[in-house]
């Protein structure tokens, strides 16, 4: 199926590895100009390589952490001059760390609150007048399975992500009709963000080793299997695109059937 979104610019946040660059790839893939930020320079230098390579159209890759608003302006600012526009945004964000209630403190709780929410509204923020001049404007946000059915060891993202599926409803109402905006809940898929869960469950002595506690992340999944990123991207490439054109305010999990709600 042609998505079309060939010439069509798109912003991705926090895309420089994991879901974000996989959903980049995907938009990428379709014939988009794509724009990637993250905090790593190494990172954006794979980032901007795998783009290049799984698309025919413009790349830019700036180094910016989502938690600070004035870098999210100056990337979205950039990408808007080097693209001419904008059509598309993604918003995705690392992991807060793992771990129950009584191990979080103040701190933990406002970094994953500016991590995973005030990145999504600043970049909102700044994106709206780009995407209400474009015919075709769209937003997805990046969250988490976990945001209809709490994971074990996960309060920060359990409590935290759910204030952004609000943000994506209430924007969508708001925004429409010039600007869609629908959310994507992954589940477990194969990123490092899932190795360094694992990782840290071998350490607290849930696992005896990380091949135990990777095989029993995919033994719940009705299709048997924990996903491939770009199985995500090409879900987030779809609702951003035209032929997702009557879906907005929608929250779509992708989790191979792990959510029973």
């Amino acid at each position: 199926m042609d998505l079309a979104l060939e010439g069509n610019a798109a912003l991705c946040t926090a895309a420089s590895s994991g879901l974000g660059l996989a959903s980049a790839t995907a938009l990428a893939r379709e014939g988009a100009d794509v724009a990637v930020c993250g905090r790593t320079e190494a990172h954006l230098d794979d980032a901007r390589e795998q783009l290049r390579a799984a698309g025919t159209g413009d790349v830019l890759a700036v180094e910016a952490d989502i938690t600070d608003p004035d870098h999210i302006a100056a990337f979205v600012a950039e990408t808007v001059e080097t693209f001419g526009g904008l059509d598309h945004v993604v918003t995705s964000a690392g992991g807060p760390p793992s771990g129950p209630f009584l191990d979080q403190d103040d701190r933990d709780w406002y970094q994953a609150y500016d991590m995973l929410v005030m990145s999504a509204v600043w970049t909102l923020r700044e994106t709206h007048p780009h995407l209400v001049d474009s015919e075709a404007g769209s937003v997805v946000a990046i969250t988490s399975r976990s945001v209809r059915e709490v994971i074990d060891g996960l309060v920060l993202s359990n409590a935290v992500r759910r204030t952004v599926i609000g943000l994506i409803k209430t924007v969508a109402r708001e925004f429409a009709p010039e600007v869609r905006a629908n959310a994507v809940l992954p589940g477990a898929h194969e990123t490092s963000r899932i190795e360094d869960l694992i990782e840290a469950s071998v350490d607290r002595g849930e696992y005896p080793d990380y091949e135990a506690g990777y095989e029993d992340w995919g033994s719940d999944v009705p299709l048997g299997r924990i996903g491939d990123p770009e199985e995500l991207g090409d879900v987030v490439a779809f609702l951003a695109s035209p032929r997702a054109s009557y879906v907005t305010g929608a929250a779509v999990p992708v989790d191979g059937g792990s959510t029973r709600s």
